[in-house]
C-alpha cells in the first residue's frame, strides 16, 4: 500500500481524515530508503493515519492543502539530503540535475526546503496545528551552526523556520511517542531526542554557549560544538540549552538506541519499492534504479570520520537488522512484479560494518573513538556475519546476483585476521558489479589526521592487490574504484601532489571520483573550516577558502593541471 498523497487515496482508504501529513522535498518513494515513507509507514502501522506531500509548489495552496489539514500535526522534511547540498555543488554552482526529482531536472526542492515548507504551511494554514520538523536537514542544524552558502553563523533551524518541534536522529521512537501525546492532549516536551523553543533554560540541562557569543568568538564556536558532540549518546548524555536573543533552545537529551527487534520491526512494513504512480507518471526518477531493489542492513558507524555527520544524527553504535529480517525483506522483493534477479546493495553506512560491535560500548567508552588513532581493542572486527548474511540471501530462489554498492571500508576486511581475506575473495568472486568502491580519501598525514582516518599507502596498495588477484583467479575483469577528496582543512596543493604522485607511481591511475570538501552542519571538519582552528589540538590549520583555488587542488588530481617546480605554483 502506498501512503495516500491525494484525496481520492485517502477516501478509499474509507479515512474521513488524516491524522497527520508530511510533506517533503524528495519525490515520494515507497521504501526504507525514503525517511518520509518510513516514518509515515511506521505511523500508520501502530494506528495513525497518514499521508504525503511531495516537492509542494511554493507559488499557491493548491499542493500543500491538497490533503486537507491533518488532524495532529504536520510533519516537515527538507528530504534524505540537506537541500542545499542537493542544489550546491562544493564551488556553490547551482546543481542541474536532481536524483530526487521526477525528471531529473533539479526545479522542485527550494533552497532551504524545511524552512520554506514550514512557511507555506504557516501561510495557508491558519489553524493552530503543530508542525515538528524533521530529517538530515533539521537533525544537523538543530544547534547553532556554520552554514557555508550564507558564509555564516545561522541560529537553530527551529528558531529560523518558526515551527513548533524539532525532532532530531533516527525518529521511529520519537514521533510515536510525539503523536501519542498530541491525540492525548499531553505535553511533549519531555520526549527524547525532541527540541523546542522556551523563554527559560532548564536548571538541569547544560548551558551551551550562547548564538550571541558564538557569533563574536571562535573559541566559543568551538566549545560549543565539543559540549554538543560529546553529547550525542543516548545513555550517557545530558540535556542542552542554548540562548538565542531572550529565548532558549531546550535540546532534549537523544533517544535510546533502538533494539534490534524494534530495528527489525521498522522494516516489516508493507513498502511497494516504487515511486508513487502520482509522482512517477511525471518522469523518470534516477534514485529508483538503485532503490527499489536494495537492502538496509544497520545503521550507525563507529568510523566517525570528522567530515561526516553520521555519528550525530545516526549514532556512532552499529545496530545490525536480524538475518531472519533481511531474508524476509529479500524475499518479499524477490516477488515484486518486474524483479530482475538482481539486489543492487546490500549495506548500510559502511556495508561491511555489519554485525559490529563493541565489548565496552554500552558502559559508555570513554576513548570515544573506535578507529582513529587506532583501531580499538574492544572492537569485534569480525566479517562472518555479514559473509553469512551474503550467502543466506543468495539461497533465495529468485535472486540471481547480488551486488554490494555502499561503501566498503577495506581496512576492517585487511585487519580481519580470520575472514578479512576470505570475505575479500568471495566479494570478488560474486558480489561485485565490475566495480567496487573504496574511500581512502586521501594519503598525506596531516590532512589524514585532520579527517580523523588512518590510512596507510601499502594499505590501499595490499588491498588492491587482493581484489585484482582474486578478480583475475575468477576470470572476472573488475576494478577499484576510488573516492579522493580535495580542500579539506589542512590541505594544500602540495598534499595534492603527494596523492596524485603516489596514485600514479603505485596504483598507475588517474582517479575519476574526486569532490571537493563541502563544509556541511554539525561535523568537526566544519568546524575546522570555519574557525581554521584544529579543535583537537588548538592549533591553527591551513584552510583553502578559495573557490578557484579548491578547484585547482581538484584538478591536480585529475591532471589537468602540470605544477611548475621552480615556484609551486600553477
Amino acid at each position: 500500500m502506498y501512503i495516500p498523497t491525494t484525496k481520492i487515496e485517502v477516501k478509499k482508504l474509507n479515512w474521513e481524515e488524516l491524522d497527520v501529513i508530511i510533506v517533503t522535498g524528495d519525490v515520494y518513494i515507497d521504501s526504507p530508503y525514503d525517511g518520509a515513507a518510513a516514518i509515515g509507514k511506521w505511523l500508520i502501522r501502530n494506528g495513525y493515519k497518514v499521508g504525503i506531500i511531495s516537492q509542494p509548489t511554493n507559488e499557491s495552496q493548491e499542493d500543500i492543502l491538497r490533503l486537507g489539514r491533518p488532524k495532529l500535526f504536520w510533519g516537515v522534511t527538507a528530504g534524505c539530503v540537506d537541500s542545499m547540498v542537493a542544489n550546491y555543488t562544493a564551488t556553490k554552482k547551482r546543481r542541474k540535475l536532481d536524483d530526487l526529482t521526477p525528471g531529473g531536472q533539479n526545479v522542485s526542492r527550494p533552497d532551504r526546503a524545511t524552512i520554506k515548507y514550514v512557511n507555506l504551511i504557516r501561510q495557508y494554514c491558519k489553524e493552530s496545528i503543530p508542525i515538528v520538523i524533521g530529517g538530515i536537514e533539521a537533525s544537523l542544524r538543530r544547534v547553532v551552526h556554520y552554514d557555508y552558502w550564507d558564509n555564516k553563523i545561522r541560529r537553530s533551524i527551529l528558531f529560523d523556520s518558526k515551527a513548533d518541534y524539532l525532532i532530531y536522529g533516527m525518529a521511529e521512537k520519537s514521533i510515536l511517542e510525539f503523536a501519542e501525546a498530541i491525540k492525548n492532549n499531553q505535553n511533549p516536551k519531555e520526549i527524547r531526542g525532541l527540541c523546542y523553543i522556551s523563554k527559560s533554560a532548564k536548571d538541569d540541562y547544560i548551558q551551551l554557549p550562547s548564538y550571541e557569543e558564538v557569533l563574536s568568538s571562535n573559541a566559543k564556536f568551538i566549545e560549543m560544538f565539543e559540549l554538543f558532540y560529546s553529547n550525542n549518546e543516548p545513555n550517557s548524555s545530558k540535556g542542552l540549552c542554548q540562548k538565542t536573543g531572550d529565548r532558549y533552545l531546550i535540546h532534549n537529551p537523544p533517544q535510546f538506541y533502538s533494539s534490534q527487534s524494534e530495528i527489525d520491526s521498522y522494516f516489516d512494513l508493507d513498502y511497494e519499492y516504487d515511486a508513487h504512480p502520482f509522482y512517477k507518471q511525471k518522469g523518470k526518477i534516477k534514485a529508483l534504479e538503485t532503490i527499489k531493489q536494495s537492502i538496509i542492513t544497520h545503521r550507525g558507524c563507529f568510523g566517525e570520520c570528522n567530515f561526516c555527520a553520521i555519528a550525530v544524527h545516526q549514532g556512532r553504535k552499529v545496530i545490525s537488522r536480524s538475518v531472519h529480517s533481511v531474508l524476509q525483506e529479500a524475499q518479499r522483493i524477490s516477488n515484486k512484479p518486474n524483479f530482475n534477479g538482481i539486489i543492487y546493495d546490500v549495506g548500510g553506512p559502511s556495508a561491511n560494518m555489519y554485525g559490529m560491535d563493541c565489548k565496552q560500548f554500552d558502559e559508555h567508552c570513554t576513548a570515544k573513538r573506535c578507529l582513529f588513532p587506532k583501531k580499538c581493542k574492544n572492537l569485534n572486527n569480525n566479517h562472518q556475519k555479514y559473509f553469512n548474511l551474503l550467502e543466506e540471501i543468495a539461497q533465495i530462489s529468485k535472486i540471481k546476483k547480488i551486488f554490494i554498492s555502499s561503501g566498503i571500508r577495506f581496512d576492517l576486511l585487511l585487519n580481519d585476521s580470520i575472514y578479512g581475506d576470505k570475505f575479500i575473495q568471495v566479494l570478488a568472486e560474486k558480489y561485485v558489479s565490475g566495480q567496487l568502491k573504496i574511500a581512502p580519501e586521501h594519503i598525506s598525514k596531516n590532512v589524514l589526521e585532520a579527517m580523523g582516518k588512518i590510512v596507510r599507502k601499502e594499505d590501499i596498495s595490499l588491498f588492491r592487490k587482493k581484489f585484482m588477484d582474486y578478480s583475475k583467479k575468477a576470470e572476472k575483469k573488475q576494478f577499484l574504484t576510488y573516492y579522493f577528496m580535495a580542500a579539506h582543512p589542512g590541505c594544500s596543493e602540495n598534499d595534492m601532489v603527494e596523492l596524485k604522485n603516489f596514485l600514479k607511481k603505485e596504483l598507475k591511475i588517474v582517479p575519476e571520483q574526486v569532490q571537493i570538501f563541502t563544509p556541511t552542519p554539525s561535523t568537526f571538519s566544519t568546524l575546522m573550516y570555519y574557525t581554521e582552528t584544529n579543535p583537537f589540538t588548538k592549533n591553527m590549520i591551513f584552510v583553502e577558502k578559495s573557490n578557484p583555488n579548491k578547484q585547482k587542488q581538484k584538478d591536480i588530481l585529475l591532471n589537468k593541471i602540470i605544477r611548475r617546480k621552480n615556484n609551486g605554483s600553477c
